[in-house]
Protein backbone atom coordinates (compact mmCIF):
# COMPACT_ATOMS: atom_id res chain seq x y z
CA UNK A 1 0.00 0.00 0.00
CA UNK A 2 1.26 3.48 -0.91
CA UNK A 3 0.88 6.36 1.10
CA UNK A 4 -1.38 7.60 -1.08
CA UNK A 5 -3.75 4.86 -0.89
CA UNK A 6 -3.00 4.86 2.89
CA UNK A 7 -4.22 8.14 3.08
CA UNK A 8 -7.83 7.68 0.59
CA UNK A 9 -8.88 6.09 3.14
CA UNK A 10 -8.41 8.86 5.97
CA UNK A 11 -9.91 11.40 4.00
CA UNK A 12 -12.16 12.92 6.86
CA UNK A 13 -8.69 13.35 9.20
CA UNK A 14 -7.47 16.57 10.49
CA UNK A 15 -5.71 18.45 7.71
CA UNK A 16 -2.19 20.28 7.63
CA UNK A 17 -2.09 23.46 7.79
CA UNK A 18 -0.06 23.44 4.08
CA UNK A 19 0.62 20.84 1.95
CA UNK A 20 3.65 20.76 -0.36
CA UNK A 21 3.75 22.29 -3.85
CA UNK A 22 4.68 19.06 -5.35
CA UNK A 23 7.51 18.99 -8.29
CA UNK A 24 7.64 17.05 -11.29
CA UNK A 25 9.48 13.77 -11.29
CA UNK A 26 10.23 13.84 -7.50
CA UNK A 27 9.86 11.29 -5.10
CA UNK A 28 10.52 12.69 -2.11
CA UNK A 29 10.46 16.44 -1.61
CA UNK A 30 11.86 18.79 1.59
CA UNK A 31 10.94 22.34 2.32
CA UNK A 32 11.93 24.19 5.28
CA UNK A 33 12.47 21.41 7.58
CA UNK A 34 13.62 22.04 10.99
CA UNK A 35 13.92 18.98 13.72
CA UNK A 36 14.22 19.48 17.37
CA UNK A 37 14.61 16.79 20.70
CA UNK A 38 13.32 19.00 23.02
CA UNK A 39 14.39 22.35 23.24
CA UNK A 40 17.63 21.81 21.09
CA UNK A 41 17.38 22.27 17.42
CA UNK A 42 19.25 19.87 15.00
CA UNK A 43 18.06 20.38 11.84
CA UNK A 44 17.36 24.08 10.07
CA UNK A 45 15.89 24.49 6.92
CA UNK A 46 16.49 21.85 5.13
CA UNK A 47 15.29 22.04 1.47
CA UNK A 48 15.95 19.23 -1.15
CA UNK A 49 14.56 16.74 -3.99
CA UNK A 50 14.99 13.37 -4.39
CA UNK A 51 14.34 11.87 -7.45
CA UNK A 52 12.16 8.42 -8.24
CA UNK A 53 15.20 5.55 -8.99
CA UNK A 54 18.00 7.21 -7.99
CA UNK A 55 21.03 6.38 -5.20
CA UNK A 56 21.10 9.86 -2.86
CA UNK A 57 24.00 9.74 -0.47
CA UNK A 58 23.53 12.03 3.02
CA UNK A 59 27.30 12.63 3.65
CA UNK A 60 28.72 14.85 6.44
CA UNK A 61 30.92 14.58 9.72
CA UNK A 62 29.18 12.85 13.13
CA UNK A 63 26.54 14.46 14.73
CA UNK A 64 25.62 16.98 11.44
CA UNK A 65 22.17 15.87 11.55
CA UNK A 66 22.05 12.96 8.54
CA UNK A 67 20.70 9.86 10.56
CA UNK A 68 18.25 12.12 11.78
CA UNK A 69 17.09 13.40 8.85
CA UNK A 70 17.71 9.92 7.54
CA UNK A 71 14.47 8.66 10.43
CA UNK A 72 12.39 12.16 9.52
CA UNK A 73 11.31 10.23 6.17
CA UNK A 74 9.45 7.33 7.62
CA UNK A 75 8.87 9.06 11.34
CA UNK A 76 11.46 6.43 12.79
CA UNK A 77 12.05 9.96 15.36
CA UNK A 78 8.50 9.26 16.53
CA UNK A 79 9.94 6.94 19.40
CA UNK A 80 11.71 9.50 21.08
CA UNK A 81 10.86 11.56 23.81
CA UNK A 82 10.75 15.35 23.31
CA UNK A 83 11.31 14.96 18.98
CA UNK A 84 9.04 16.94 16.88
CA UNK A 85 9.60 18.19 13.46
CA UNK A 86 8.15 21.56 11.65
CA UNK A 87 8.15 21.97 7.82
CA UNK A 88 7.19 19.73 5.45
CA UNK A 89 8.71 16.20 4.12
CA UNK A 90 6.52 15.01 1.32
CA UNK A 91 6.30 11.67 -0.52
CA UNK A 92 4.49 11.29 -3.65
CA UNK A 93 3.34 14.65 -3.18
CA UNK A 94 1.86 13.13 0.55
CA UNK A 95 3.48 15.09 3.58
CA UNK A 96 4.63 12.65 5.72
CA UNK A 97 3.96 14.65 9.41
CA UNK A 98 0.33 15.15 7.86
CA UNK A 99 -2.22 13.65 10.70
CA UNK A 100 -4.59 11.76 7.92
CA UNK A 101 -0.80 9.40 7.42
CA UNK A 102 -0.80 5.82 8.62
CA UNK A 103 2.68 5.72 9.97
CA UNK A 104 2.44 2.14 10.18
CA UNK A 105 1.49 1.93 5.99
CA UNK A 106 4.38 4.77 5.75
CA UNK A 107 7.28 2.71 7.30
CA UNK A 108 5.78 -0.55 4.92
CA UNK A 109 6.53 2.18 1.73
CA UNK A 110 9.79 3.27 3.47
CA UNK A 111 12.21 0.31 4.40
CA UNK A 112 14.58 1.04 6.77
CA UNK A 113 18.30 -0.75 6.82
CA UNK A 114 20.48 -0.14 9.95
CA UNK A 115 24.27 0.61 10.23
CA UNK A 116 24.26 -2.90 12.49
CA UNK A 117 22.34 -5.51 11.27
CA UNK A 118 19.81 -6.90 13.26
CA UNK A 119 18.21 -10.18 12.21
CA UNK A 120 15.73 -11.87 14.25
CA UNK A 121 16.78 -14.71 16.56
CA UNK A 122 14.70 -17.11 13.70
CA UNK A 123 15.39 -18.93 10.68
CA UNK A 124 16.91 -17.20 7.51
CA UNK A 125 12.86 -17.91 6.09
CA UNK A 126 10.79 -16.63 9.11
CA UNK A 127 13.40 -13.37 8.95
CA UNK A 128 12.09 -12.45 5.66
CA UNK A 129 8.32 -13.61 5.98
CA UNK A 130 8.22 -11.28 9.44
CA UNK A 131 6.81 -8.25 7.67
CA UNK A 132 4.11 -10.56 5.63
CA UNK A 133 2.80 -12.61 8.44
CA UNK A 134 2.35 -8.95 10.74
CA UNK A 135 0.64 -7.72 7.36
CA UNK A 136 -1.72 -10.80 8.12
CA UNK A 137 -0.43 -12.88 5.49
CA UNK A 138 -0.25 -16.78 6.20
CA UNK A 139 -0.39 -18.66 2.63
CA UNK A 140 2.27 -20.28 2.38
CA UNK A 141 2.81 -20.20 -1.52
CA UNK A 142 2.50 -16.56 -1.43
CA UNK A 143 5.39 -16.59 1.46
CA UNK A 144 7.67 -19.17 -0.11
CA UNK A 145 7.33 -16.77 -3.73
CA UNK A 146 7.84 -13.59 -1.86
CA UNK A 147 10.78 -14.92 0.68
CA UNK A 148 12.40 -16.49 -2.70
CA UNK A 149 12.19 -13.43 -4.70
CA UNK A 150 13.50 -11.04 -1.59
CA UNK A 151 16.37 -13.01 -1.19
CA UNK A 152 16.87 -12.99 -4.61
CA UNK A 153 16.89 -8.76 -5.18
CA UNK A 154 18.83 -8.75 -1.58
CA UNK A 155 21.61 -11.51 -4.00
CA UNK A 156 21.19 -14.06 -1.07
CA UNK A 157 19.48 -16.40 -2.57
CA UNK A 158 21.83 -18.79 -4.06
CA UNK A 159 23.67 -18.91 -0.66
CA UNK A 160 21.26 -19.84 1.47
CA UNK A 161 18.58 -21.14 -0.38
CA UNK A 162 19.37 -24.91 0.99
CA UNK A 163 19.31 -24.18 4.27
CA UNK A 164 16.23 -21.91 4.97
CA UNK A 165 15.44 -23.32 8.08
CA UNK A 166 18.65 -22.29 9.73
CA UNK A 167 19.09 -19.48 12.29
CA UNK A 168 20.13 -16.02 10.66
CA UNK A 169 22.24 -15.81 13.36
CA UNK A 170 24.09 -18.26 12.21
CA UNK A 171 24.92 -16.19 9.19
CA UNK A 172 28.21 -13.97 8.14
CA UNK A 173 28.07 -9.91 9.01
CA UNK A 174 27.80 -9.27 5.54
CA UNK A 175 24.91 -12.22 4.55
CA UNK A 176 22.66 -10.75 7.80
CA UNK A 177 23.06 -7.15 6.76
CA UNK A 178 22.09 -8.35 3.03
CA UNK A 179 19.18 -10.77 4.92
CA UNK A 180 18.03 -7.23 6.35
CA UNK A 181 17.49 -6.09 3.14
CA UNK A 182 15.97 -8.85 1.99
CA UNK A 183 13.23 -8.33 4.95
CA UNK A 184 12.93 -4.57 4.10
CA UNK A 185 11.79 -5.74 0.44
CA UNK A 186 9.89 -7.87 1.08
CA UNK A 187 6.67 -5.84 2.22
CA UNK A 188 7.21 -4.39 -1.33
CA UNK A 189 8.59 -0.43 -0.24
CA UNK A 190 9.35 2.05 -2.62
CA UNK A 191 12.06 3.77 -1.34
CA UNK A 192 14.57 2.38 1.44
CA UNK A 193 16.60 4.14 3.57
CA UNK A 194 20.13 2.72 4.58
CA UNK A 195 21.96 4.27 7.71
CA UNK A 196 25.73 3.43 7.24
CA UNK A 197 24.77 -0.48 5.93
CA UNK A 198 28.44 -1.29 5.38
CA UNK A 199 30.09 0.56 8.16
CA UNK A 200 30.79 -2.52 10.04
CA UNK A 201 31.76 -5.25 7.46
CA UNK A 202 34.45 -6.41 5.65
CA UNK A 203 35.99 -4.96 1.93
CA UNK A 204 34.37 -8.21 0.26
CA UNK A 205 30.91 -7.71 2.38
CA UNK A 206 31.14 -3.83 1.74
CA UNK A 207 31.65 -4.59 -2.09
CA UNK A 208 28.49 -6.96 -2.42
CA UNK A 209 26.05 -4.30 -0.40
CA UNK A 210 27.77 -1.62 -2.93
CA UNK A 211 26.75 -3.87 -6.05
CA UNK A 212 23.46 -4.56 -4.50
CA UNK A 213 22.66 -0.84 -4.02
CA UNK A 214 23.29 -0.59 -7.39
CA UNK A 215 21.30 -2.71 -8.83
CA UNK A 216 18.35 -2.26 -6.36
CA UNK A 217 18.08 1.71 -7.65
CA UNK A 218 16.03 0.29 -10.82
CA UNK A 219 12.89 -1.11 -8.53
CA UNK A 220 13.49 1.67 -5.36
CA UNK A 221 14.76 5.15 -4.81
CA UNK A 222 17.42 4.76 -2.05
CA UNK A 223 18.75 7.13 0.67
CA UNK A 224 22.07 6.12 1.62
CA UNK A 225 23.75 7.88 5.21
CA UNK A 226 27.93 7.06 4.70
CA UNK A 227 30.56 8.31 6.45
CA UNK A 228 32.95 6.77 3.63
CA UNK A 229 32.81 9.46 0.86
CA UNK A 230 34.27 6.56 -1.75
CA UNK A 231 31.31 4.64 -0.96
CA UNK A 232 28.96 7.79 -2.05
CA UNK A 233 31.10 8.37 -5.22
CA UNK A 234 30.65 4.57 -6.19
CA UNK A 235 27.12 4.40 -5.53
CA UNK A 236 25.33 7.84 -5.32
CA UNK A 237 23.49 9.22 -7.86
CA UNK A 238 23.27 12.76 -6.32
CA UNK A 239 24.89 13.42 -3.00
CA UNK A 240 24.00 15.94 0.08
CA UNK A 241 26.51 17.32 2.40
CA UNK A 242 25.36 18.23 5.61
CA UNK A 243 27.09 20.51 8.35
CA UNK A 244 26.18 21.59 11.94
CA UNK A 245 22.43 20.25 11.15
CA UNK A 246 21.98 22.17 7.70
CA UNK A 247 22.21 21.09 4.17
CA UNK A 248 25.29 23.04 2.60
CA UNK A 249 24.67 21.52 -0.36
CA UNK A 250 23.54 18.93 -2.71
CA UNK A 251 23.55 17.85 -6.59
CA UNK A 252 24.53 15.29 -8.83
CA UNK A 253 27.56 13.13 -7.21
CA UNK A 254 30.59 13.91 -9.78
CA UNK A 255 29.79 17.84 -9.47
CA UNK A 256 29.86 17.82 -5.34
CA UNK A 257 32.59 15.54 -5.83
CA UNK A 258 34.57 17.54 -8.37
CA UNK A 259 33.56 20.88 -8.49
CA UNK A 260 31.71 21.85 -5.79
CA UNK A 261 29.77 25.60 -5.94
CA UNK A 262 30.76 25.53 -1.63
CA UNK A 263 33.66 26.21 -0.14
CA UNK A 264 32.93 24.27 2.61
CA UNK A 265 32.19 20.98 0.19
CA UNK A 266 35.16 21.40 -0.81
CA UNK A 267 37.03 22.00 2.32
CA UNK A 268 35.34 18.69 3.46
CA UNK A 269 35.46 16.22 0.72
CA UNK A 270 38.96 17.44 0.51
CA UNK A 271 39.80 16.21 3.86
CA UNK A 272 40.52 19.65 5.73
CA UNK A 273 38.16 18.74 8.49
CA UNK A 274 35.42 16.09 9.45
Amino acid sequence: MTIMEATETRKHAPAPTSEPKTTPNVKIEVQDFDFFYGDAQVLHGINMHVAPNRVTALIGPSGCGKSTFLRSINRMNDIIPGARAAGMIAIDGVNVNSPSVDVVALRRNVGMVFQKSNPFPKSIFENVAYGLRIGGISDRRILDEVVEKSLMRAALWDEVKDRLNASALALSGGQQQRLCIARALAVDPEIVLMDEPASALDPIATQKIEELIYELKDSYTIVIVTHNMQQAARVSDQTAFFMLGKLVEMGATNMIFMNPKEKLTEEYITGRFG
